[in-house]
Formats: structure tokens, sequence, C-alpha cells
């Protein structure tokens, strides 16, 4: 048998050792390349793209009637009902998720025109044809209602009527400028599960009934809202059923309503994102859904000292409403019960349009 010197032997090993370290440098490499583009990819699928303002190079045209803000944007709005200088009563109309200026009420004319009802519907920040708003915030939406019914002349007090998820603009009005405020009804308003009222064990089982892919969501959206845009896109995992609006978690009456308007609907959606989705939707979800400054629950009584003889903050609630649990704004408006009145409508869902003639009636009234 041959024999291996031992200088020979320190060179096979001095080789294979620059081999493994040769390896190793290579393989680091492959890994931090490797982690580089799993990194860029994640940021590029996370970040959502910057929106297309309207009127601006590359945005949607403007073909709404808009007003200047204080701040230098602009808000979109439409006006319907009688004239504003025969109206004996004038309304701001705040429309909910994937909606627009639009979504103005669907009360009779006869009913309009008797109650002498002047509306004005607006794009809140980000929908439709008005500018976003990167520091939107419950307050801010108040600042807009109010800025809009001066610059439009409503006068020194007007009505404020929310739909679905405008309802934080709707609560916005009564905590900062209720001095403003003849009267609000907040249709389906939705709840926030992270008020602190709500956060309760019983407000908690309310949670965990909800389909998974809205729990995720609003998880998503209070605690990690730079995901939301990520989320809403995303096809992988269950998400908010607001966005899907499947007809499977209707009541019956919800899905009579929405084959009704299918094709209107899909008309004012498209209007409402034309933006993209960074600065409505994912907005909306994370001022709704985030941190607030005040819980509505504990607002107290801010009309105490204008010796109202009635009550003039209505709650409209459908029992059977699949995205805003019954339970969970009883919980809510129950302490508010001296000075918000409450109505409850068996055996309908999120889609009140037939009462909108009632809820009108007695919102003016």
């Amino acid at each position: 048998m041959a024999r291996v010197s031992a200088s020979k032997a320190r060179a096979f090993t001095r080789n294979d050792s620059a081999a493994a370290a040769s390896f190793s440098r290579l393989w680091s490499k492959a890994a931090l390349l490797t982690m580089t583009v799993l990194v860029s990819w994640a940021v590029v699928a996370i970040r959502a793209p910057p929106p297309k303002i309207c009127g601006a190079p590359g945005g949607p045209p403007v073909t709404a009637p808009r007003i200047k803000l204080r701040d230098g944007r602009y808000l979109a709005y439409k006006e319907a009902g009688v004239p504003k200088d025969q109206a004996k009563h004038k309304i701001v109309i705040l429309h909910g998720y994937t909606r627009c200026r639009l979504a103005l009420i669907s009360a009779s004319p006869d009913t309009i025109e008797r109650l002498g009802v002047y509306m004005v519907s607006y794009d809140r920040a980000g929908y439709g044809q008005s500018d976003p708003h990167p520091a939107r915030s419950v307050e801010s939406e108040a600042r807009d209602v109010e800025e809009l019914a001066d610059s439009l002349g409503l006068g020194s007090k007007f009505y404020v009527l929310s739909v679905s998820l405008g309802a934080h603009g709707a609560w916005g009005c009564i905590k900062y400028i209720p001095q403003r405020l003849a009267g609000v009804a907040l249709v389906v308003p939705v709840v926030n599960y992270f008020w602190p009222s709500v956060s309760t064990p019983e407000g908690r089982a309310v949670f965990n009934k909800q389909p998974l892919g809205d729990r995720l969501f609003l998880s998503v959206s209070h605690y990690a809202p730079w995901l939301v845009y990520w989320w809403l896109t995303q096809k992988i995992l269950p998400t908010s059923s607001t966005v899907n609006m499947n007809q499977a978690d209707m009541c019956p009456s919800d899905r009579a309503a929405q084959e009704e308007t299918r094709e209107s609907d899909a008309q004012e959606r498209k209007e409402a994102l034309q933006q993209g989705l960074s600065e409505s939707l994912c907005r909306d979800s994370s001022v709704m859904f985030g941190k607030w400054p005040f819980d509505p629950a504990e607002l107290e009584n801010p009309f105490e000292g204008e010796n109202l003889t009635k009550k003039i903050i209505h709650v409209w609630q459908g029992e059977k409403d699949f995205l805003v649990p019954v339970e969970l704004q009883r919980m809510v408006v129950k302490k508010l019960e001296s000075w918000v009145e409450y109505h409850e409508i068996p055996e309908r869902g999120h889609i009140l349009r037939e009462f909108t003639d009632q809820i009108l009636e007695t919102l003016v009234s």
C-alpha cells in the first residue's frame, strides 16, 4: 500500500477546507439573494400603488361639482331634493363602504316634496372624485362635513344622515360639531369591535361568531393597517364580507334588495373606487376599525342644554343584519338611550331602502 506523505496530506486538507469555504460563501450569497428577492416581493405586494387623482395627469376626469377645502383638497358632491333656497330641511349624506356621492337616499319624490327636503351627498375623501386625505380621521370627516355645509350655504344648523360605514363621520359630527346639528340618522351604523364599550366578554363572543374572513380583516385593519391593501387584494385567504357581499350570508330581504339594484350598484362601485383602493377602502377600514379618540357609547349628551322636546339622534338597525350584528348595536345604544332613539326593524338586514321615507320623516319631523 502506497503511503501518503505528511506534506501531501496537509495539501489535501487545505484544498478540502478551501472548497468548503468557497461552497459556504456561495451558499450564503444564494441565501442572501433569495431573502432579498422575497423581501422585495413582499414590499411590492403590501405596498398600495399611489392613487390616481381626479383631474391630474393620468387620473380620471372631473365631471362632478366640487368645492375646494381650506387644506387645498377638493370635495365632490351631488344635490337632490327641493331647491336649496326653498328647503325647510337640509341634509348632508355620508355614504358607506364601496359607495360614493351617487348613493343618495331613495325616498319617494312625494315625501321629499312634502317635507321640503334638500339633500347633498358627497364623495368622502379618496372616494369617487374627492381628493384623498392621507391623514384622514374620525374628526377630519366631521370637519369636511362642516366645511361642505358652509361652502354650500346650508345655514347654522343642518341634518346628517350616514349609511353603514359612513357612521364614523356621523359619530364624529356628534362629537366635534354638535352645535351645527339639527339631527342625525345613523342607518345600519358599523360598530368598531375595538371600542372599549364592546371589547367585553359579550362583544368578543359576538366577534368570534363572525366568519373567519371578517375576523381576520378586522384584526388586520386594527393592528396592522399597512397590510390592509394586501389583504383586500390577495386571493389566498378569506376576507371581508363587506367587500364580497356574499348573498349566502344575507337575509332574504337583503338578497332581494341587492338583486333590484345590482347593475346600478356595480356602476356606483366603479365610480367610487376609480382612484384606487389605498385612499378609499384601505383608509376607510383603518379609520373605522382603528383606535378612536373616543368611544361613541361613552359620549355625554351634547344637546343637554338645548331644551329639546324630543331626541334628535336616531339609530336604525335591521334585526337580521349580516354585516353589523344586532347584539353589538344594542350594546352601544343601551348606554345612550337617554338621548339616542333606537329603531330596530324585525326580519330586515343591512339594506333598509324600503324604510327610507320613514327614516326621513322621523329625522326631520
